[in-house]
């Protein structure tokens, strides 16, 4: 199995003029002082932070808000607005040398606001949009972005729209805890007033930020999602196959903000009118996208009839031999289809072989016959992970589908290498045998973009089998009496 090749460094650019990309103060490429905080909860307001010297910021791990290239090196549009916050509240203060310094802490979206609340950070610098359901929650700064509207997107191969009943028992993709969601429920709500079919709301990971979701879409693992018009334009100039439906509101009028806790009002102060400076700008342009973009490797349509007809083709094969090693068998297609696309007569330039990528040293010690054969191959892609996890995480106290995420990134980076990345995982207070959102994370800062790309990619192929078996099976269920 070949590895895949390097990818280069996370996007960062612009939302689409949310707030421009402020640079003339810190440097981005200054190395990571810090990943997260010291474990331990702290409530308090700007005085607190004043006195213990550090504010923590809380950021969702994307392509364009907060990232992590090799070497530790921090970067995207909420990293450059909060140091650029940080070097004005310390010229403020005249701190001196004794400067307030913000540690970020990068977590699962769904993770921000109850981390924030439990005193593990003091901002949530993500593009939340302000609800009454969050605002019972937190308080809000001054909006970084007004009027934005919630809009339909088809991807590749989507349905054709014209009105917003057209949804009527289509199945949307969309993740549980955003606003997009509360917006569909509404929706689905009314549909039932007049009797229409309600949508089918299948949840997306809560690991997944807009910009995964709209991947998907693009290529055609998805068909219906539901993002920010904002976000949704920047990313049409990088997925080109999404439509978007600026006619299809959802929810309109809607403001973006930054999160702290309730009763911070010195806080507030600070970080309102340093927004309302800061929050209009001009666009980077398309000198950063050509740079960032050329050459990284968004996951393929895997849904397409034809690549469908190989899922089918090859199920039962994958089917048989994950239920032989004990591993859920769609996650062995889904690193399948990332290997080679499911096609047998890929070779690689260093001799591996087949749909699974087996070379054939490796394909001879695990001793399941000829790997230029379709049945060996797969049996012996499927055996290999299950070698992975017998040898390097079976006592591990990690749940099923985390020791494949594990056995992945072990294939890719070496066994050696996760486990010094779970090690200092633990050090920063991360979950050691949990992949997303956890070691990850290292992973990105002490190797790159790669493993964190190529694991990414298997899950995204992952949900989309899910989804595809599932439409299987109903059909299958409508044809029978």
């Amino acid at each position: 199995m070949a590895k895949v090749c390097r990818y280069v460094v996370w996007l960062t650019v612009l939302l689409a003029a949310a707030f421009p990309l402020l640079t003339d103060g810190a440097d981005a490429d200054e190395p990571v002082a810090t990943l997260s905080a010291d474990g331990k909860p702290w409530t308090g307001d700007l005085d607190g932070m004043i006195k213990r010297r550090t504010i923590r910021v809380l950021v969702p791990y994307s392509k364009t808000l907060y990232f992590v290239d090799v070497g530790g090196n921090q970067r995207g549009i909420s990293y450059d607005l909060m140091r650029e916050f940080e070097d004005a509240l310390n010229k403020k203060l005249k701190t001196g040398n004794l400067r307030i310094n913000f540690e970020f802490i990068p977590l699962a979206r769904d993770n921000l606001i109850p981390a924030l609340i439990e005193g593990r950070g003091d901002i949530v610098a993500a593009n939340l949009t302000i609800t009454p359901e969050r605002t019972a929650l937190v308080d809000f700064t001054t909006p970084i972005a007004r009027g934005v509207k919630e809009i339909v997107i088809t991807g590749n191969g989507g349905p054709e729209l014209k009105t917003l009943d057209d949804l009527a028992g289509q199945q949307v993709f969309v993740r549980p805890t955003t606003s997009y969601y509360e917006s569909l429920k509404a929706l689905n709500a009314d549909f039932q007033t007049r009797n229409l079919p309600p949508m089918i709301l299948q949840p997306a990971p809560g690991n997944f930020e807009a910009e995964d979701v709209l991947e998907m879409a693009n290529a055609g693992l998805v068909k219906i999602v539901v993002a920010d018009g904002y976000l949704a334009r920047f990313w049409q100039q990088v997925f080109p196959d999404i439509t978007v439906h600026e006619d299809l509101v959802l929810r309109e009028g809607g403001e973006i903000a930054f999160a702290i806790r309730k009763n911070s009002p010195l806080l507030k102060a600070e970080m309102d009118p340093f927004i309302e400076k800061n929050r209009a700008g001009t666009a980077v342009g398309n000198v950063i996208l050509k740079k960032y973009l050329k050459s990284l490797k968004w996951v393929k349509n895997a849904a397409t009839e034809e690549e469908r007809a190989k899922f089918r083709s090859f199920g039962d094969l994958f089917r048989r031999y994950g239920n032989q090693y004990g591993i859920d068998w769609l996650l062995m297609a889904a690193q399948g289809y990332q290997e080679s696309r499911l096609d047998h007569s890929v070779r690689s330039k260093v001799g591996a072989i087949g749909i699974m990528q087996v070379m054939p040293a490796t394909g001879k010690e695990l001793g399941v016959g000829d790997i230029r054969e379709i049945d060996a191959n797969i049996h012996a892609g499927v055996k290999y992970i299950r070698f992975m996890i017998d040898n390097y995480y079976a006592d591990e106290p990690m749940d099923d589908e985390n020791k494949v995420l594990f056995a992945f990134a072990a294939y890719n980076a070496g066994p050696g290498r996760v486990r010094s990345l779970r090690r200092e995982a633990v050090k920063r207070d991360l979950d050691p045998n949990v992949w997303f959102d956890n070691v990850e994370y290292v992973a990105a800062d002490r190797i790159g973009r790669e493993t964190v790309q190529y694991v990414r990619n298997i899950y995204k192929y992952y949900i989309a089998y899910k989804l595809i078996l599932a439409q299987l099976q109903e059909r299958k269920e409508a044809a029978t009496p």
